[in-house]
């Protein structure tokens, strides 16, 4: 199908794709903003064995990379794709189902705590497995600037995904009952099952093409796959680390704001509330800006670097508001502040579609699907850990954060610098797509 005049049929696939990035947000949205409320303040859990337990999915990203080889190379009646993301809504599902039945059960403290260590495990496992090869579909099914705009505008079908879920899940669960988070976790639960169905059923065909790049993927083992086109390629292992110097770089602040808020600037518990629905409407304006016209006028790298350097002179604008203590300033910064995480995200979409071929797409957004996950948690964990030791050292709040937005600024800084590095046709997976007269698209 050519993304350029795409036929009526054509459209409603790709409309249909978006049904499985919703479902994934819903899941999101019960997993990350309803679980884990439960679990600290109805079952007095330990925030320490809540906060192991939804590392869980982040420490099995690396997984995605043999998903994607295993999508890439072992068809399953004859398609790549179809039947490894229903495997991995099922897993996800059940995993949740499993997860809610523990938490109403009645069972003991011990029991508990490593009966959800298993169920968080099959979670993670299909969530990881459920995304990684839906974002390889995604690369089969497009072409060109098309892949990168797709990429984006299904990551906001997950952001959409995540506020229906969380709205729908706050409703149903009003007065919280037992009997009622198992209703809620059932509802989605179903939603994600359907919406999977919907999304990729009938999006492949059997066809001598899938079978020839199947065939060529499984010629090469999958430690041999990762010595070649992973450890052994400069340009996969320098985008690798642009990402994570990305993602840690804007998200390392994620937890910090609303804290930089109250203890910095004065502001009530309200309005650092509301700092979350600034950010998040500004990544969602900026991707949705990029999906819809700024991917076919400006290069993904283009984008990722506007984006990289605003948030840089954000964070520099940052510092300034605390230090004049401007809570207005600083709100506004926010939103600005998402936008630019918002444009950096969608170049660095752009680059992995640009990276992905027909023969190695799911192996290659494994890669870029665990560069994306580590550096959301180094992000985290780094942002916490720096706060706290200049805070001990120091005794004031201010230069504590102070110091996580300059190194955040100075991990940009680096991407930046890296973005120039890239040259995707060197890339030894391009090359071998081209030798084989399939191009560098799926």
């Amino acid at each position: 199908m050519s993304p350029s005049t795409p036929s009526p049929r054509g459209r409603l696939d790709a409309l249909r794709l978006a049904a499985f990035p919703l479902g994934y947000g819903i899941t999101g949205a019960l997993a990350g903003g309803t679980l884990n409320r439960i679990m600290v303040a109805e079952l007095g859990l330990p925030l320490t064995l809540v906060g192991l337990l939804f590392a869980l999915p982040l420490l099995e990203a690396p997984l995605r990379v043999w998903f994607g080889y295993r999508s890439d190379s072992h068809p399953v009646f004859g398609r790549r794709r179809e039947p490894y993301i229903v495997a991995g809504s099922i897993l996800a599902g059940a995993g949740l189902g499993a997860t809610v039945w523990l938490m109403t059960s009645g069972a003991s403290r011990e029991a508990l705590a490593s009966g959800l260590f298993l169920t968080f495990v099959v979670y993670g496992f299909g969530r990881n497995l459920g995304h990684n090869v839906f974002q390889a579909l995604v690369a089969d099914r497009f072409e060109g600037s098309a892949r990168s705009r797709a990429l984006t505008l299904y990551e906001v079908a997950t952001m959409l995904g995540l506020v229906a879920g969380a709205g729908g899940l706050g409703h149903l669960l009003r007065d919280y009952a037992p009997a009622k988070l198992v209703a809620a976790t059932l509802a989605a639960v179903t939603a994600l099952a359907v919406l999977t169905l919907v999304a990729v059923l009938g999006q492949e065909r059997r066809s001598a093409r899938i079978a020839r790049a199947a065939k060529l993927s499984r010629e090469k083992p999958f430690l041999d796959a990762l010595k070649e086109f992973l450890f052994g390629d400069p340009q996969v292992r320098r985008f690798f680390l642009l990402i994570v110097c990305t993602f840690v770089g804007t998200l390392a602040q994620d937890v910090l704001l609303e804290p930089y808020g109250a203890l910095v600037l004065g502001m009530s518990v309200s309005e650092t509330t509301r700092l979350t629905a600034w950010w998040g409407g500004g990544v969602l304006l900026a991707m949705l800006m990029s999906g819809g016209f700024l991917l076919r006028v400006a290069s993904h790298l283009v984008l990722l670097r506007v984006g990289l350097v605003a948030t840089v002179f954000v964070f520099a604008g940052v510092v300034a508001a605390g230090f004049a203590g401007s809570p207005d300033a600083f709100r506004t910064l926010v939103a600005f502040m998402g936008f630019g995480t918002g444009l950096a995200g969608a170049g660095l979409l752009g680059g992995i579609a640009t990276f992905a071929t027909s023969v190695r797409a799911g192996l290659l957004m494994g890669v870029w699907g665990t560069a994306s996950l580590l550096g959301k948690a180094v992000g985290s964990l780094l942002g916490g850990a720096v706060v706290d030791a200049v805070r001990l050292a120091t005794g004031a709040a201010f230069p504590a954060y102070a110091t996580v937005f300059v190194l955040e600024a100075v991990l940009l800084a680096i991407a930046f610098a890296l973005s120039f590095r890239l040259q995707v046709d060197a890339s030894r997976a391009s090359r071998e797509a081209a030798g084989q007269g399939d191009g560098t698209t799926g």
